[in-house]
């Protein structure tokens, strides 16, 4: 077997490892961020869970860092008690964004990690079956159900060669996205393997392995080898390592090849992750903003070249120049080895260790300028600026272009290219990380509400006959930033339903929330990959509160239509795809008898009341989420079904 057929078979709970089969699998470890955490935190309250069941569950702090009234401060206070109360390791706002600090200290080579945020296959870079979901399959998870999800395909990635030089494990990912776009992995386990993967450090194979999710693969998959024990010895935790490496002869179901010598300084142009050119082609086009950071480049050599390339210089006065530590203890190392100093003197602007910008929360660039980032994705509005211009980009391209003042490939600059060496033994501060505490004083501890947080909507039974105006027709791979935007405006109501929903669709159509209310209920036409991107079930229970029943599709994302399920919201496709030509806003939708239809078949009819005319839709759902769908979504399915 490979990797990750490896891992699945080793937590196998029901199901077979077909591909397109659903299978049900254990969860080890869970992870929880502040802006979808809320939310599974009131759904382990409504569940009466007393403590998690989970071998490990960490909530973090890295979101809804900037605190410019009490909304966030009060959430940070309620999910501090709410994991006191349930049995979770609490990071506090400052400690860093969840997947390096997970990876630092708890990530475990051949365990499950099931995470409230996209960006949870990071954490595949340590041979760990890391996957993403929405908020309440993870409360689920940690009150010790299974996880269940479609087998996914492997895609097996052969590396060989080494990086020439201002060439960095960014550019992998980015020619993964050049090739595949941004719906190449769906349905797909990516694992990487072969002689290349030794130039890889597991920080390298976080970078690649992070932004798996913007290729909307299920996850990524790297080996337990080498660079993984030494990865843990720099932590004190090399009794936490164990190999797990591909049989001699392992199949891959897709089959792709890096030569890692070939590749070049790429680039992402806004607004999508998977608009990829070689940085040579768009060389001197102006810059505002250079940002280093995230969770897509969130080791130390990030830091450190970016460092070392600015070292003795000065970043001109008209450039922005972002550096945003991902973990508590890398900006410990920085200051302790002096390169914290170089930046600051070369004109950084040092932000706390968070997500920052990456989010929208802070560090918007100006209006009309171009933001060259390290993050992983790139969305319209995403930054915190509306009419945004985002590249994406690897430390080595975003340093160059800083100092330049322009769009710079840094192969062009004439230094010699810096060498970094990592620190056989890295700072660490567990200390900061709050323990669980024994279950006989959690159940003493009273979770801290502030008037911000409002108790989740109550759920209706899926309607047996639809009648549905289709309220907004939209395009392909429109984001769940674009369904409910992300930014220090809107995230502070996260707990609080009624009033984030009135930013649904804003970026999209500004009318929605309005038209939404006149209704009592509708549906939305999309594209394909309809929901990429966030987690965030907010992106599907803000607009099932505001009346979405039914969304016809070209194509859904994998996380966004698992939520829509859980919220009790119909996800079909159209069997015909040139059907999408022929429906409109203001169109009626009709579908009788939808419990019978969804039971009795895959495929239902639906027609436009005005004209009469008849499509075909089709679905993909198991009798366990049929179910799940017609109780109204999987809160009712629990309070009727019990834990």
């Amino acid at each position: 077997m490979n990797v990750a057929q490896k891992l699945i078979h080793s937590h196998l709970l029901e199901g077979e490892m077909v591909p397109g089969q659903e299978i049900a699998l254990k969860i080890d470890q869970t992870l929880c961020q502040d802006a979808t955490g809320t939310l599974v935190m009131l759904e382990l309250e409504a569940m009466g869970l007393e403590q998690v069941k989970t071998e490990l569950s960490a909530q973090y702090v890295d979101h809804n860092v900037i605190q410019e009234d009490y909304k966030n401060a009060d959430d940070h206070l309620f999910l501090q008690s709410a994991s006191q109360r349930f049995g979770v390791w609490f990071s506090r706002p400052g400690n860093g964004v969840s997947h390096p600090v997970h990876m630092e200290n708890f990530g475990k080579p051949g365990k499950t990690l099931l995470g409230s945020d996209s960006h949870t296959c990071a954490a595949g870079s340590l041979g760990m079956l890391a996957i993403g979901a929405g908020g309440l399959e993870v409360a689920m998870a940690m009150a010790g159900h299974p996880f269940y999800v479609k087998m996914p395909k492997i895609m097996g990635v052969k590396l060989k060669g080494k990086f020439s030089e201002w060439v960095s494990a960014k550019d992998v990912i980015l020619e993964m996205l050049r090739r595949y776009d941004v719906k190449g992995g769906v349905d797909c386990i990516i694992e990487y393997y072969g002689p290349g993967l030794k130039h890889l450090t597991a920080m390298d194979r976080h970078v690649i392995a992070n932004m798996g999710a913007e290729l909307g693969a299920t996850t990524t998959v790297f080996p337990s080898d080498k660079e993984t024990l030494k990865f843990l010895q720099t932590r004190d935790r090399e009794k936490d390592w164990q190999e797990l490496v591909a049989d001699k002869g392992a199949k891959y179901d897709i089959h792709a090849e890096i030569d890692l010598s070939q590749l070049e300084p790429l680039i992402a142009l806004p607004s999508s992750p998977g608009k990829v050119v070689p940085v040579r082609e768009v060389v001197g086009r102006d810059l505002y903003q250079a940002y280093i950071g995230s969770s897509a480049n969130p080791g130390y050599r990030d830091f450190a070249i970016t460092a070392a390339m600015v070292k003795d210089k000065l970043v001109p006065n008209h450039i922005s120049f972002d550096v945003n530590p991902a973990s508590r203890s890398q900006l410990e190392e920085l200051a302790d080895n002096g390169l914290l100093a170089e930046l600051i003197h070369a004109g950084a602007r040092i932000h706390q260790a968070g997500c920052n910008g990456c989010i929208g929360m802070g560090q918007a660039p100006a209006t009309d300028r171009n933001s060259l980032r390290t993050v992983p994705r790139n969305f319209p509005g995403r930054s915190g600026t509306r009419e945004d211009s985002v590249y994406l980009c690897s430390p080595e391209v975003a340093t160059a272009s800083a100092l330049k003042g322009v769009i710079t490939d840094p192969r062009t600059l004439g230094v010699p290219y810096p060498k970094i060496k990592i620190p056989k033994k890295c700072i660490t501060n567990r200390q900061t990380l709050q323990a669980p505490l024994p279950a006989s004083e959690a159940k003493k501890i009273n979770l801290i509400k502030g008037p911000n947080i409002a108790s989740l909507p109550e759920m209706t039974p899926l309607a047996h006959d639809f009648k549905l105006p289709v309220l907004l027709k939209v395009g392909n791979n429109v984001s769940t930033d674009e369904i409910m935007p992300a930014g220090a405006r809107v995230l502070p109501y996260r707990s609080n339903i009624p009033k984030i929903s009135q930013f649904t669709f804003d970026i999209i159509d500004e009318t929605y929330y309005k038209r939404a209310g006149q209704q009592p209920g509708h549906a939305i036409i999309g594209g394909e990959n309809y929901g990429q991107g966030s987690s965030r079930e907010h992106a599907a229970l803000a607009p099932r509160y505001l009346g979405l029943q039914l969304i016809i599709a070209k194509g859904f994302a994998r996380i966004h239509w698992q939520n829509l399920i859980n919220f009790g919201i119909l996800p079909v496709t159209f069997v015909n795809p040139e059907d999408y030509q022929k429906i409109n806003p203001g169109d009626v939708i009709v579908i009788r008898d939808v419990h019978n239809a969804i039971k009795q078949g895959k495929e239902l009819t639906a027609t436009i009341e005005q004209s009469g005319f008849n499509f075909r839709v089709q679905h993909k759902l198991s009798p366990r989420q049929i179910e799940i769908l017609t109780e109204g979504g999987l809160i009712n399915w629990v309070r009727r079904h019990g834990q």
